[in-house]
């Protein structure tokens, strides 16, 4: 029912500006809510402390008109009385019991709040409206805990190192180690411990997902652990092991530490000014004031497997889901394989779960474009799965095996993948979410591409306006053939990390020559390039997944200076990226007027047309 509001507004358990949760603040205006959220009108203000309610600062503006609800159910501006339009809109009675509200109800959900609220003119009554998280500072709530609550901490003003590596995903964290060398013992895992092992795999998922911080053995800034930690949030450290020491000798079972992950670096105990949140204010520090996001020609996907975790980054300012990789499903919610399901009879288990957890993406994000990649496990990870051992080979390099598109097709392993197009088909029909499109990984030639294609037209998902169908473009075939692979396809998406170790004949997770992996090698530029231009000449699209833009400002502008249509990056950077690339386009435009960079210019303006513009000197006029 609608509150036949006296006066009414918003309020919040943080303050927006510092960050400071120690006040809760509320403003307020006539009638209804609207001219609050709008800023149709400035409101009255008052700030309150948490732990007495007292009120510490109280601000009343003039309020010349409000929205009112007419006795019809319409809505109608109207002039304030002049005797009020400078009056407070609440007593003190009346700010002090929204406070005493506002702060039970970020106690009972656990996070900072942004609710909504109305005095009822008939009877004096407040009316609490709505009650969601705050989105600006709410996620960085749980970043202050770094130490479960209720648990006992003692810190220390020492810092005393115990490893060093990789700053893979940043962020700190203190808690308990827990040491883990064998898989089988995953299920000791614990929620909030750190989880410290050699080196994660697809089947660590649900542990990973309980953990506080990861530290790690072996790895680099490209590994299965780098990649999932910063999808998921979480403070991870890898490579301690190339640093002269190792995370799982060094570190002891149960033992107290930090995890520095921002500078890779793992202390003895629980370090204070690490653990414990900054008081800004008595540092005389200034914060950022949140702030809009930037406007962008080049679109900003976000790359994200876990459905858990949609709803939460779904307010990101990103374009959409440039990759979602079916192995969270598969490790988090499946854990069979999916031939011995189909032995067994339980095909429909792969469906329900794979069709659940798209699901929840695609709802999130809507109407925004969800792009799913299908499965891409090698052969030893399928062999972790339960059954695995009956169906998958023994292969000496399964990095260079079969997997991907090769297995689709494949009769030992057709029928699987088909569960996999019924998942799909189930999501845009059954749940209505005609936002998924599909994108195939790991496809060595073009022959391959047009069985794929041919698959999922007798599975009733045919490529049109409202679906659409990508390839993973990271083998050189795919850059050498596009003009082919174009017949089959939508567009691409760039994988960096393996097109590069392809490129340049260098193994991404082997310490040994890791510092000649390079994404920035002219080779592999040469490479990107080519194929956007040979994309665009048939109107065919291009994005990049890899990590390589989250980490190179100057590969981003490289990618935006070559037409580049979209980048996909992980949940961490989106923000900062959509800020670099709308001030790498914004230079590139602005270089044009003063005759600096002209053709980079144009080669920008015209790229935005994907070909379907072939009056270049129109175009840019």
């Amino acid at each position: 029912m609608m509150v036949f509001s006296k006066c009414a507004g918003v309020m919040f358990t943080v303050d927006l500006v510092t960050g400071d949760d120690s006040t809760i603040t509320i403003e307020g205006a006539w009638g209804l809510g609207e001219y609050v959220v709008q800023g149709t009108v400035t409101p009255d203000n008052f700030r309150i402390k948490k732990d007495d309610l007292s009120i510490v600062s109280k601000i009343i503006n003039a309020k010349p008109v409000q929205l009112v609800r007419k006795a019809g159910g319409d809505c109608e501006e109207l002039p304030v009385p002049e005797k009020l339009q400078k009056a407070s809109v609440l007593t003190e009675e009346q700010v002090k019991e929204l406070a005493a509200y506002a702060k039970a109800i970020e106690k009972h959900y656990g996070c900072y709040m942004d609710m909504e609220w109305g005095v009822d003119e008939r009877d004096g009554k407040i009316w609490l409206l709505q009650a969601r998280p705050e989105t600006v500072w709410s996620a960085r709530m749980t970043d202050k805990k770094t130490v479960s609550e209720g648990e006992p901490m003692e810190t220390t003003t020492e810092r005393t190192i115990v490893v060093k590596g990789l700053p893979a995903s940043p962020g700190r964290a203190a808690g308990k180690a827990h040491v883990i060398l064998d898989p089988a013992r995953i299920g000791e895992f614990k929620d909030g411990e750190i989880l410290v092992t050699t080196m994660t795999a697809p089947d660590w998922v649900p542990a990973m997902k309980k953990a506080r911080a990861i530290v790690t053995d072996a790895g680099g800034m490209t590994c299965h652990a780098s990649i999932v930690s910063r999808e998921l949030g979480i403070p991870c450290i890898v490579g301690t092991k190339s640093r002269s020491t190792e995370a799982t000798t060094t570190i002891r079972d149960g033992a107290e530490i930090t995890v520095d992950a921002t500078n890779g670096v793992v202390y003895e105990g629980y370090v204070e000014d690490l653990v414990k949140a900054k008081d800004s204010h008595a540092e005389g520090g200034v914060m950022t004031v949140a702030e809009a996001a930037p406007i962008t020609g080049t679109k900003i996907y976000m790359n994200l497997g876990n459905p858990d975790m949609a709803e939460k980054y779904s307010v990101l300012p990103c374009d959409g889901i440039g990759l979602m990789r079916e192995e969270f499903i598969w490790t988090t919610f499946i854990h069979e394989h999916p031939l011995y399901l189909i032995e067994i009879g339980h095909p429909e288990r792969v469906v329900d779960q794979l069709a659940e957890g798209i699901r929840k993406m695609c709802q999130a994000m809507a109407p925004r474009p969800v792009t799913l990649r299908f499965s891409d496990f090698k052969s030893s990870e399928y062999r972790d799965l339960k059954g695995g051992d009956k169906f998958e080979p023994n292969e000496s390099s399964a990095l260079l095996g079969w997997r991907g598109a090769s297995r689709y097709y494949d009769p030992k392993y057709i029928e699987a993948f088909k569960l996999e197009l019924k998942a799909v088909r189930k999501v845009r029909e059954e749940f209505g979410l005609k936002n998924l499109n599909v994108m195939v990984p790991f496809c060595r030639r073009v022959d391959e591409m047009e069985k794929i294609v041919a698959l999922m037209d007798a599975e009733g998902l045919h490529r049109g306006p409202d679906f659409k169908v990508w390839l993973m473009a990271e083998i050189p075939s795919n850059i050498i053939l596009a003009d082919q692979f174009n017949k089959f396809v939508d567009g691409y998406s760039i994988g960096s990390n393996d097109l590069t170790m392809l490129v340049m004949g260098c193994d991404r997770d082997n310490e040994t020559v890791a510092s000649l992996f390079d994404e920035r090698n002219l080779a592999v530029k040469r490479a990107i390039r080519h194929l956007i231009e040979v994309a665009h000449g048939e109107g065919k699209t291009v994005s990049i997944c890899g990590q390589a833009p989250s980490v190179y400002p100057d590969f981003t502008e490289f990618l935006i200076k070559s037409g580049i249509d979209s980048i996909s990056v992980n949940p961490d950077v989106v923000a900062s990226t959509r800020k670099s690339v709308a001030q790498i386009e914004q230079r590139i435009l602005m270089d044009s007027l003063t005759g600096k960079g002209r053709a980079d210019a144009e080669d920008y303006m015209v790229s935005l047309c994907s070909g379907f513009c072939t009056d270049r000197a129109l175009c840019f006029r």
